[in-house]
């Protein structure tokens, strides 16, 4: 009998644990939508190499290296590192520096390695239409603000995605006009 109480309450914990998911993890919403719309664009070519290779040149002229690409399957990586350090960072790291009396130094963004991910595929029976999708995110590491490669913990970082709609409208817009051109093989 003592053995069966710790059993029963373990079985209780953990039925309780499966079902405790939100369900608007797995929701859509109007920003999805929004991001999907910003991230895709449809192009009339049935040469899905030409297309990638178009848009590897695209994220080269972007200061990009290509880091994986599976042409066979219409997938394309690459990244490029950067200093992450803005000036307001500092600004709000000396008031808290101040104002908890020298206790609490803010850690700050030091680094930053921005990667883009590229899907195209068919969309049609005949492949003569391309739908390419890209996603452009960030993993930022924070340090102290002394030295710029040192050693950071797994959590003083961060990954997110990025939403600047320029930042898509400029890449696509390149695109187009690569593949443009590379239509009329000019």
């Amino acid at each position: 009998m003592g053995m069966s109480i710790p059993l029963l309450g373990l079985a209780l914990l953990s039925g309780c644990m499966a079902h405790s998911e939100p369900a608007e993890l797995f929701q859509l919403t109007s920003e999805s939508a929004i991001n999907r719309a910003m991230q895709t664009r449809m192009y009339e070519t049935a040469d899905v190499r030409e297309l990638l290779s178009a848009s590897a040149a695209v994220l080269q002229d972007l200061g990009f290296q290509v880091e994986e690409s599976q042409k066979e399957v219409g997938f394309l990586r690459a990244a490029k590192e950067r200093s992450a350090r803005e000036y307001g960072q500092y600004i709000g790291r000396f008031f808290a520096f101040v104002l908890s009396l020298g206790k609490y130094l803010m850690p700050v963004d030091l680094h930053q390695k921005i990667s883009a991910t590229l899907v195209a595929r068919p969309i049609n029976p005949d492949a003569t239409r391309q739908e390419v999708r890209i996603i452009f995110y960030r993993v930022v590491w924070k340090g102290d603000g002394q030295a710029d490669r040192q050693y950071i913990p797994p959590g003083e970082q961060k990954m997110e995605m990025l939403r600047d709609p320029i930042l898509y409208q400029q890449f696509f817009a390149k695109l187009s006009k690569a593949v443009f051109l590379e239509g009329f093989k000019l």
